[in-house]
């Protein structure tokens, strides 16, 4: 079993619900995300919120980014803790708005201006971050000149730009193709882990994508009553520790049968949420 310890708590959701016009989407959400400390690694740490279609994962991932106010509970991050609001998080959305009339570099630079007033660090953070997402022979293109995946890295590096330890990723697989998929899988793990508080939070329903790459899995799903029928609310039904299973940290870990048997586990649950 992997070497590691939990140490502070970088993100906790507390008796979270959401009421939107009379119906209940959010009930009781809880969760806890503490950083992960590994002997000889640099780590931050990638949690899935998974969920079918239709489950309140999105109206979630608003919340935890500040970008919606609970109707009870609430979610603080960082330590000491501090009310999470609108800015204090990166947020990658599924269609990665970009200013069209702004090059990538301008992008980015209207995220930098943000936490960085001296125009000689923000160059050079820019600099190091179109490097680091391989983005720097398209620095003075348009987004309309980009790929879908080009996109998507530009929305992500604007986001780290503004946010250095919290990105929330909104269905980051949605629409991509296989090897997109595997792009944006490596990409993410390498953010995570190019820095000790970095914690990625993937809100999708792609299963396979996102345990790939994840330390931990939350399991989003409703309660029923004693005749099955759906008590409204989503809450989190099902915690998976992948450290503890073995399924963390690990190159390939989609094509071993350890790997594929949990998937179909949680694919059986599916239909219960």
């Amino acid at each position: 079993m992997e070497q590691y310890a939990f140490a502070s708590t970088l993100l906790k959701a507390e008796n979270v619900s959401l009421n939107i016009g009379g119906n209940q989407i959010l009930k009781d959400v809880n969760v806890e995300i503490k950083d992960i400390i590994r002997p000889g690694y640099k780590m931050g740490q990638v949690v899935g919120f998974l969920g079918p279609s239709g489950i309140g994962k999105t109206k979630l991932f608003e919340v935890l980014a500040g970008l919606l106010e609970p109707t009870s509970g609430k979610v603080t991050i960082n330590n000491p803790a501090i009310p999470v609001k609108a800015g204090l998080v990166g947020v990658v959305q599924q269609n990665y708005p970009l200013f069209n009339h702004r090059t990538v570099y301008g992008n980015l630079d209207v995220a930098a201006k943000k936490t960085c007033k001296d125009a000689a660090e923000r160059k050079k953070k820019i600099d190091d971050i179109l490097n680091r997402f391989k983005l720097s022979d398209k620095a003075t293109l348009y987004p309309a000149q980009l790929s879908g995946g080009q996109k998507q890295r530009v929305a992500i590096a604007q986001q780290l730009l503004c946010s250095e330890n919290f990105l929330l990723l909104d269905e980051p697989f949605s629409g991509l193709d296989p090897l997109m998929v595997e792009e944006v899988g490596n990409m993410l793990s390498e953010i995570a882990h190019s820095n000790e508080l970095i914690t990625i939070i993937i809100v999708s329903h792609d299963i396979v994508s996102t345990a790939s790459i994840a330390d931990t899995l939350w399991l989003m799903g409703r309660d029923r009553d004693a005749k099955g029928n759906i008590i409204p609310g989503s809450k989190i039904k099902h915690t998976y520790n992948l450290i503890d299973k073995g399924l963390a940290w690990q190159k390939d870990i989609d094509t071993k049968p350890e790997f594929l048997d949990f998937v179909r586990e949680v694919k059986g649950m599916f239909s219960s949420l």
